[in-house]
């Protein structure tokens, strides 16, 4: 087993927390305390179930649920940026790092059907 901070899956999604993060600071007060609190637990709960699919044996129900968070986090990303929350830039920035961390999650994903 991998040290779960090695993983370049773990690295690339910790970029996304961070950039969460720096943009709930920006959000209007009604949408901080809505979608941005929101964004901020789905982006932790994330990284926390990378961490749990490394030191499991069965990654699979863990890789489920970092798609599940990933997912969430577009279509609030979606949300922020329809309500003029955020710009088309930033909106487009944060989902070519949800795109990579998809793509490295069916990989792992497949890979661990096929070796399970």
């Amino acid at each position: 087993m991998s040290l779960y901070l090695e993983l370049p899956v773990f690295k690339k999604s910790y970029d996304l927390v961070i950039e969460l993060f720096d943009l709930y600071t920006n959000l209007s007060k009604s949408f901080k305390y809505t979608l941005g609190q929101r964004l901020q637990l789905e982006s932790v709960e994330m990284i926390v179930n990378i961490y749990k699919a490394n030191s499991h044996t069965d990654k699979v129900p863990f890789i489920l649920k970092i798609r599940e968070h990933i997912e969430i986090i577009r279509l609030l990303i979606r949300i922020l940026h329809d309500t003029k929350q955020i710009s088309l830039k930033r909106m487009v920035l944060v989902n070519v790092m949800i795109e990579e961390i998809s793509k490295q999650l069916v990989g792992w994903q497949k890979y661990c059907e096929k070796i399970g």
